[in-house]
């Protein structure tokens, strides 16, 4: 498979045209001037040596040099064998909370950015394994299916944020069954989910929909995040101004962690809860319960490594290059009464 590594170098082609325009501009202008001094057919014994194609010649040979060094810098690269790789692992999708009580600060800097981290961390370290992420609030979303893409999967957690639900609350339940329905209809042993939420729970089917799924043969792991002693919801008003989630009576809503919901559903999910604060210490946990989970074996497409060929490039570059300017503007003594040189 053909591939340019830095594809984005090629928009350097777009300078060849501008100096195109130029070398045209020029060579008129150098003709309009030749004009003023004498006619064509003067001028030509006044100066019976130079040559009246090396101008283009020798532009055309820089132009050549130039495109083989743009196309060197963006590094063109072959896979040269593609290959059916059988791989085992457990699939695990991480669904991750984004409703509006995340913006809280009982946590630091707020309990979403420690979550977004903390799902970051867990992607790098469940390497291996085929990983889907889930937001939810009100309702749940597919950000990713199942893939060993773990850089998208990082990014794409990244660049989560509580705007992406349409509707807010936490609907537990909801990712639950997102989730199953996600996974391959033939896993029934080699799947698990690791929620990441403050908890609060608006829905109250989480413990029924955690135990069903178990009983379907998913391990559903949860981590709790903020403190049971909570905190307010900072928002921004139109004006841009700073203040808090109010209810509809103007009173500021507090939000609290709900440790005990969530421990129940890991409970009905035959996992484990953990709290954020632990940090590296739940992320090497759940590494190592994955880990013994049963690994399904599933087929994956790869090439092998990809040879860089932008060496030959360069060879071709320095050859036009060397070879404009070996040529002179005189004609070539040999070719002397000849259309060419």
């Amino acid at each position: 498979m053909f591939r340019f590594e830095e594809i984005e170098n090629l928009y350097a082609f777009g300078l060849l045209p501008i100096l195109i325009g130029v070398f045209i501009w020029m060579w008129y202008a150098r003709k309009r001037t030749m004009e003023k001094f004498a006619d064509a057919s003067l001028f030509q014994q006044l100066v019976p040596e130079l040559s009246q194609y090396k101008h283009k010649i020798k532009f055309a040979l820089l132009m050549l040099g130039l495109s083989a060094l743009i196309i060197a810098w963006s590094n063109p690269q072959w896979g040269a064998k593609r290959e059916k790789v059988k791989r085992k692992s457990v699939d695990v999708f991480i669904a991750l909370d984004i409703s509006e009580s995340m913006l809280a600060t009982d946590i630091s800097p707020n309990r979403l950015d420690r979550a977004k981290r903390f799902t970051q961390n867990l992607v790098e370290k469940l390497k291996g394994e085929r990983i889907g992420t889930i937001i939810f609030a009100g309702n749940s979303y597919l950000q990713m299916p199942l893939t060993t893409d773990y850089a998208a999967a990082q990014l794409f957690l990244k660049s989560t944020n509580t705007r992406m639900a349409a509707t807010q609350g936490t609907a537990i339940s909801e990712a639950i069954d997102l989730a199953e329905q996600s996974f391959e209809q033939n896993n029934k042993q080699h799947k698990a989910m690791v929620i990441i939420s403050d908890g609060e729970d608006h829905d109250g089917e989480a413990i029924a929909r955690a135990k069903a799924a178990n009983e379907k043969g998913m391990l559903i792991f949860t981590v709790g995040v903020g403190t049971t002693k909570g905190s307010l919801i900072p928002t921004e008003n139109l004006a841009g101004i700073r203040d808090y989630k109010k209810d509809k009576n103007g009173k500021a809503v507090r939000t609290a962690l709900n440790e005990q919901m969530l421990s129940d559903v890991a409970t009905a999910g035959e996992g484990a809860y953990y709290n954020i604060t632990d940090g590296d210490k739940i992320i090497t946990a759940l590494q190592n319960s994955i880990s013994k989970m049963e690994k399904r074996e599933f087929e994956a497409r790869s090439f092998t490594e990809y040879e860089s060929y932008f060496q030959w490039f360069i060879f071709l570059a320095l050859l036009f290059i060397v070879g404009e300017f070996f040529i002179s503007y005189r004609k070539n003594k040999y070719l002397k009464g000849k259309e060419i040189f």
